[in-house]
Parts: C-alpha cells; structure tokens; sequence
C-alpha cells in the first residue's frame, strides 16, 4: 500500500508540474513585473516627450483644423489626433492614438504621453488580472493544483534528504519569513 501512494504521490506531483508549468512562468514572470508598479508600467511602455504648439490663447478660437497644423509643424502624425477638451484656464488636452498632449496656452509647452504596449508581457498580466469567468475558474483550478504540487512536491522523496530529515526544515524556514513580515507589517 505504501508503494502504490508513493508512485500515485510522484505521478501526480510529475504530470501536474508538467501539466501547469506554463502557466506557473505566466503567473511568476507577471507577478514579478505587477509586484514593481510604483516603479514602471509593466504592460505599457510610456514615451514622454515634451513638443512646442503655437496655439492662440483663447478657447474660442482654437480649432481642430489648427491643431492639425500644429501636428504637422511638430512632426507628428496628423492621422493621430482624436479630440480635445480644456481641462482648466489656459490649459488644453488633445488625444491622440495611444496617448495625450497637455500643452500650456500661454507659453504653448506641452508634454505628450504616448503608450505602447509591451509585447508578451501585456497579455500576461492580462492574464493574471483574471480578464473573465473563464479565465477565473482555469485559474482556482490552477490554485488547486499548485497546492496539490506543493504537498505531492514535500513527500516525493523519503530517506536521508526526505521531508521528515531535511525538508521540514526548508519547510520552515520558508513559512517563517511570511510569518515575521506579516507580524512586522500588518499588525
């Protein structure tokens, strides 16, 4: 009997690992990137760049055709632009594809954002956002199966580096650093 539960434990520990190994990198590679977002933006990279309108300082006067001469004058694509609004006195906001341009009407300095997303990892924070029902439930499966890795993973081997010699102490040691962070930070 004990036999049998070993192979059973080392089956399941080998087909669920090789099984979600995919979705384990999806999940570590976005989780490192989402873990630094008061550092970067992991899905978009944002190009910054400061530009020179020549715009007429009173709203009334200022124009969609206006802007697009603008557009041109600054080098930028005029099939960009969307729409524009003004957020406050002196100030105007034009959209355009993938970003936005604020300039100042009295000195006609402005700043303009453009996002591009970041290939592969965009979709895998997408991802790990859990985007649908669908998605949800692979995911809990997913849950599931990595707590059935994780405790097939700590009894896989027995004898002089088995859980009950060495592991327990890795073990431990692992499950001690959550614990004093916890204590330390939250309550």
């Amino acid at each position: 009997m004990y036999m049998k539960w070993r192979k059973l434990n080392r089956i399941l520990h080998r087909d669920l690992g090789y099984f979600f190994t995919g979705m384990i990198l999806i999940y570590a590679i976005s989780g490192l990137a989402i873990n630094h977002l008061r550092d970067w933006n992991p899905s978009y990279h944002v190009e910054v760049r400061n530009v020179k309108f020549d715009l007429p300082e009173e709203y009334h006067l200022i124009t969609e055709d206006i802007i697009k001469k603008e557009f041109k004058k600054s080098g930028l694509y005029v099939e960009d632009f969307k729409k524009f609004y003004f957020p406050s006195a002196g100030k105007i906001k034009i959209f355009i594809q993938g970003g936005s341009i604020s300039v100042d009407l009295n000195t006609g300095i402005g700043k303009m954002e453009k996002l591009t997303k970041r290939p592969i990892l965009a979709e895998m924070n997408y991802l790990h956002y859990n985007p649908n029902v669908w998605w949800t439930i692979f995911s809990d499966i997913f849950a599931v199966a990595l707590i059935i890795i994780a405790i097939t993973g700590l009894i896989v081997l027995s004898g002089k580096y088995g859980f009950k010699r060495y592991g327990i102490w890795l073990f431990l040691g692992g499950l001690f650093i959550p614990i004093v962070v916890l204590i330390l930070f939250y309550y």
